[in-house]
């Protein structure tokens, strides 16, 4: 299977694996020129259209048919597993290292696995890009521009962050440089840059840059606001807010704050039964991991801090985005890579990507947990 990638600042593809050898066409030889000039006319006719039939056949390497070439290539694998507890082998193989899908991107940020067309969506913030992989396909641009839609030029993280699929089906975006939670009006199949505003504002002040987000069964919406989509970041003139929020999108609109305690909030998940809220602060000070009950209206209460992982703070990356599998166990983007803990805070061990680890997804039935770290696509079996 080939794989197409971004190299460089994202505007030449190139494929991540070769594929086979180009066709090769034969050359006529000089001696077989000179025979023909002493040949009688019907002797140099038959010889010509005998030449010309057998150039016109390309051969390839293996004297295959084109389309039966052989393009596979072993995949590239990258990192390793640093299993903690026992219990991680249940989960997945403590030996298994992490295939690379795609590398070249400026930030790779953002995966969603789209169930109903079996393929995984991905921002690539500086960009302003979101990509598609599928497995027959490999990568190809899905939606440009994805986050930032103004006439300005300009800089930074400006693209899209978190995607996720609505409860009606179509996708939402937490865009960076337009400064608000959106969603695509246009099909999944037919993906075009027309967005729908679903907030823009607290209190009568511009958000800052939303991050990441997650729907509730009852359709509220909870999403993150650092700052990191400013091309000033924290020191931006345009933020009109002095905090940075976690917020609540009710089903009839209504914004309200679930906390402006966290200097940069970050990756957002549900538990299984939707009674826990998450949330990554991925601070370089203080990195930790925040839950807050849920009641059945979608109201939060109840702040506390789940995990601290003050102890490995020298590692490239912080508390990002995550996902939640079907037994409540958090696979969070952390320091050093992507965590696997269990609903009651205990780490059973950590996927090492090597490289500063931004989110990740869980996809195929939660047999595969996709992973975006800096410019990689990359994917791990799970058990």
């Amino acid at each position: 299977m080939v794989l197409c990638t971004r190299t460089g600042n994202g505007d030449n593809i190139s494929l991540l694996r070769p594929s086979s050898a180009p066709h090769q066409i034969r050359p006529v030889t000089n001696h077989a020129t000179a025979t023909l000039q002493f040949m009688k006319p019907y002797t140099v006719l038959l010889a010509l259209l005998l030449l010309t039939g057998c150039g016109a056949q390309p051969e390839t390497e293996n004297n295959l048919k084109p389309e039966e070439a052989d393009t596979t290539a072993a995949p590239e694998m990258i990192g390793s597993i640093e299993q903690l507890k026992p219990e991680l082998a249940e989960l997945l193989d403590p030996e298994s290292r992490l295939e690379v899908l795609g590398t070249g991107y400026a930030w790779s940020e953002g995966p969603l696995w789209v169930p109903e067309h079996q393929f995984l969506l991905f921002s690539d913030i500086p960009n302003n890009v979101v990509y598609k992989w599928k497995e027959t396909e490999g990568i190809s641009e899905y939606l440009k521009p994805s986050g930032y839609t103004g006439q300005r030029e300009r800089g930074g993280e400006m693209g899209s962050n978190g995607l996720i699929i609505g409860r009606d089906g179509s996708l939402l975006l937490a865009q960076h440089g337009d400064r608000r939670i959106a969603r695509m009006d246009a099909p999944l199949t037919d993906p075009a840059p027309r967005f729908v505003t679903l907030a823009d504002s607290f209190q009568n002040k511009k958000i800052n840059t939303p991050n990441d987000l997650v729907q509730h069964s009852n359709g509220s919406i909870y999403f993150t606001d650092p700052p990191y989509g400013f091309e000033q970041q924290g020191d931006d003139p345009a933020q009109e807010l002095g905090f940075q929020g976690v917020y609540r999108l009710s089903p009839e609109g209504n914004l309200t704050l679930v906390t402006d305690e966290l200097d940069r909030p970050n990756g957002v998940a549900l538990s299984p039964d939707e009674k826990t809220l998450y949330v990554g602060n991925s601070s370089g000070t203080n990195p930790l991991w925040m839950a807050f009950d849920v009641d059945e209206d979608g109201h939060t209460s109840n702040g506390r801090i789940f995990l601290e992982p003050r102890e490995v703070v020298d590692q490239p990356g912080g508390p990002d985005g995550m996902d939640v599998d079907a037994q409540g166990n958090i696979y969070s983007t952390g320091p050093g890579g992507v965590w696997v803990i269990t609903p009651d805070a205990n780490v059973l061990g950590i996927i090492k990507t090597g490289r500063a680890t931004s989110n990740c997804t869980l996809g195929n039935d939660g047999k595969m947990l996709y992973i975006t770290a800096d410019d990689y696509l990359l994917r791990l079996p799970l058990k």
